[in-house]
């Protein structure tokens, strides 16, 4: 367990990182969520975040275990909100594209991805972070439920089958 940790994406990780996100997306389909299902996120999207240096992998004994996107930018999508943001002053960091490859699910690691997130937001003097997703992503608002991410209401992405997706938020 000493070997599980979180580093930034290289572009050597993307093939698994597509690994990890073509089994995330078969993983919403069967759950009966549309999330992810149009394509998104491509290969270009999560080569941008690895460029820009907001992609992060999880790491569990030297295998790329998991992947997200923190940003420390505005999200557009939230600025308009059906509920209300708790701090709406504050810069926050936000919490996209994360997935667990199929082969450790089970193991709690979305747990150890979380707090690694979240320190790591911290370290950069952010104390709010967000993160959005499909009501019918049952996974993704436990782990939040689990690390006192707060609902907030729902907002709007740019998915035209289904574009309203449950607020998160976590101040510290």
């Amino acid at each position: 367990m000493a070997d599980i940790y979180t580093r930034p994406g290289r572009l050597t990780d993307l093939p698994a990182i597509m690994a990890i996100i073509a089994e995330a997306k078969r993983f919403l389909s069967d759950s009966g969520s549309p999330q992810w299902q149009d394509g998104y996120p491509d290969e270009s999207t999560l080569r941008n975040d690895i460029e820009n240096g907001t992609n992060y992998v999880l790491i569990d004994g030297g295998q790329v275990a998991g992947t997200a996107t923190l940003l420390f930018i505005t999200e557009p999508s939230y600025h308009d909100i059906d509920g209300a943001w708790q701090n709406d002053d504050d810069r926050y960091a936000t919490i996209h594209r994360i997935a667990i490859a199929s082969q450790f699910r089970g193991h709690h690691l979305s747990n150890y991805f979380f707090a690694n997130l979240i320190t790591i937001a911290a370290v950069n003097n952010i104390h709010n972070v967000r993160f959005d997703t499909h009501r019918l992503n049952v996974v993704m608002q436990s782990i939040g439920k689990h690390f006192n991410f707060q609902y907030r209401g729902i907002i709007e992405v740019n998915e035209p089958r289904d574009p309203k997706r449950l607020a998160y938020e976590l101040n510290m």
